[in-house]
């Protein structure tokens, strides 16, 4: 597919996700309304104020009362004003980047997973699982100007950023499904009349190729994840002056999990946990045997970026397990079970292109060629003869 027919829904999908992102920002004044409590709960209502938090252009109560004239008078209100400007072009940063950063995959997965020959649901879970990597990468390039906004960022610069980061929330996973399917309809329309065959990859050389990739996302879901070691990763690296204490940050790039040994629960119920994790696997091992398949090309960008949407879409099936044996609803309200939805997205950026690569190299050693090159050679033999 050509850029100039992807391009179309590229955009319309990246105006799409920032529109209802800033619509749900701008929804959190309506949680403070004084009959929201007749619709939803306090646990409810104060869950959805923090999805819908980081996404809110209205600064923080609190950040128009502090600021660094707190004595009172005329700069009290210079302060204030100073750091709701920071605050506002936080969120300003936040809303193009998310656009740029969707437009930006979602343009590469529709040029190589158009939704023709059978690949329409591929497409859409493509980019349905790229919407939360955009809307991380978005709030971690606007992190910065948001840190100062609060008039203590010199202050464990390092762990508020993780928690920035951490921030997206399940509203993107929302917001990124609806935006995901009015893409591919658009993208149904623009592929109108492009010839577009999916490529000839050999069985063995697929499975191959997935189980290296896979085995780079087990590294962090079974092995970083693991309790003890994720407690070294997190506390043994230390620093010094305004980069001290990485190891949130570390945890946030590096942990697709959590878990640790069945010492002090049930068998049956850390079983029942364990299977999320694999299912995860299950998921990203399947999405990476049929992605160089569908893919019209494997290059590197193409398979880094299926590779991402390949762990994210393993994380969001983990997720949803793990919400069908949840049983804190009485306690925390049913809006407390989509809390974790899009929850380890960073770790997934960067073993999924980890991943991606892996694969790609397995591929190419074990098939000889690029599958392009592949497809190719039967057409080039028969012109020879």
């Amino acid at each position: 597919m050509t850029y100039r027919r992807a391009v179309i829904p590229a955009v319309i999908g990246g105006l799409a996700i920032t529109m209802l992102l800033w619509w749900a920002g701008a929804s959190t004044q309506a949680l403070q309304l004084r009959g929201t409590t007749s619709v939803f709960d306090a646990e409810s209502a104060s869950e959805l104020t923090r999805w819908l938090a980081p996404w809110s252009y209205n600064p923080p109560a609190d950040l128009l009362s502090d600021g660094p004239g707190a004595a009172g008078g005329d700069t009290v209100v210079s302060g204030s004003t100073q750091y709701a400007g920071l605050y506002g072009t936080a969120m300003q940063i936040r809303f193009v980047a998310v656009f740029v950063f969707f437009v930006a995959g979602a343009l590469l997965l529709i040029r190589r997973i158009p939704p023709t020959q059978g690949r329409t649901p591929a497409t859409l879970l493509a980019l349905w699982a790229w919407g939360p990597v955009a809307g991380t990468l978005a709030v971690t390039v606007s992190a910065p100007w948001l840190l100062a906004s609060r008039g203590h960022g010199s202050y464990r610069v390092l762990p508020q950023l993780a928690a920035v980061i951490a921030s997206s929330g399940p509203v993107v996973v929302i917001t990124a499904l609806l935006t995901a399917l009015l893409t591919v309809l658009v993208a149904r329309v623009t592929a109108k009349g492009d010839p577009l065959p999916r490529q000839s990859v050999p069985p063995r050389t697929a499975r191959l190729a997935a189980s290296a990739g896979t085995a780079v996302v087990a590294l962090s879901l079974v092995i970083l994840s693991y309790d003890s070691v994720a407690a070294r990763i997190q506390t043994s690296f230390v620093g010094g002056g305004l980069l001290s204490e990485p190891g949130d940050l570390l945890r946030q790039w590096l942990l697709l999990g959590n878990w640790t040994s069945p010492a002090t629960t049930p068998l049956g119920d850390w079983l029942l946990y364990r299977a999320a994790d694999v299912l995860a696997l299950a998921v990203v091992w399947w999405a990476l045997r049929l992605l160089p398949g569908l893919l019209t090309r494997a290059t590197v960008p193409a398979m880094a970026i299926g590779a991402v949407c390949a762990t994210v879409l393993g994380l969001l099936a983990s997720q949803v397990l793990h919400m069908t044996i949840d049983d804190t609803v009485t306690v925390w309200g049913p809006v407390h079970l989509f809390s974790n939805l899009g929850v380890g997205v960073p770790a997934a950026l960067t073993f999924g292109t980890a991943a991606g690569m892996v694969a790609l190299v397995t591929l190419r050693l074990a098939g000889g060629r690029d599958t392009a090159e592949a497809a190719e050679a039967p057409v080039t033999e028969r012109a020879e003869r």
